[in-house]
């Protein structure tokens, strides 16, 4: 019956979170001027809006699973994102019951909780 869920983010500077989410390693499709789907694959992907309302900014968070969450840390810091982008953000992994995690923000500030779950 479903095949997919979305959720749209909003960017304080599109262009810039338009770079960061490329860096990162998503694919983007523009969909318009003021919108673009980010992309993995059919089933992993967001849509990112040239849209900023601070309230709203400050508390979205997104939860990415991953199958190997060392390698993944290790992989966004040989990107250097939080050299080139100043408000980006990256935490060391911590261990929870459920499992790991690392967080990310992007350059508006919207945090990504990065993990794995415990098998």
């Amino acid at each position: 019956m479903f095949k997919s869920i979305r959720t749209f983010i909003g960017a304080k500077d599109f262009e810039i979170s338009r770079s960061f989410y490329k860096d990162l390693g998503f694919i983007e499709v523009k969909l318009s001027t003021n919108l673009s789907v980010f992309k993995v694959d059919e089933k992993l992907n967001f849509y990112l809006q040239k849209a900023y309302v601070k309230d709203w900014i400050d508390n979205s968070m997104l939860f990415l699973e991953v199958e190997d969450i060392e390698a993944y840390l290790l992989e966004i810091k040989n990107k250097n994102l939080t050299e080139k982008y100043s408000k980006v953000q990256l935490s060391a992994i911590v261990t929870n019951d459920w499992g790991k995690e690392f967080f990310l923000h992007d350059p508006s500030g919207i945090l990504w909780h990065i993990g794995c779950f415990n098998q």
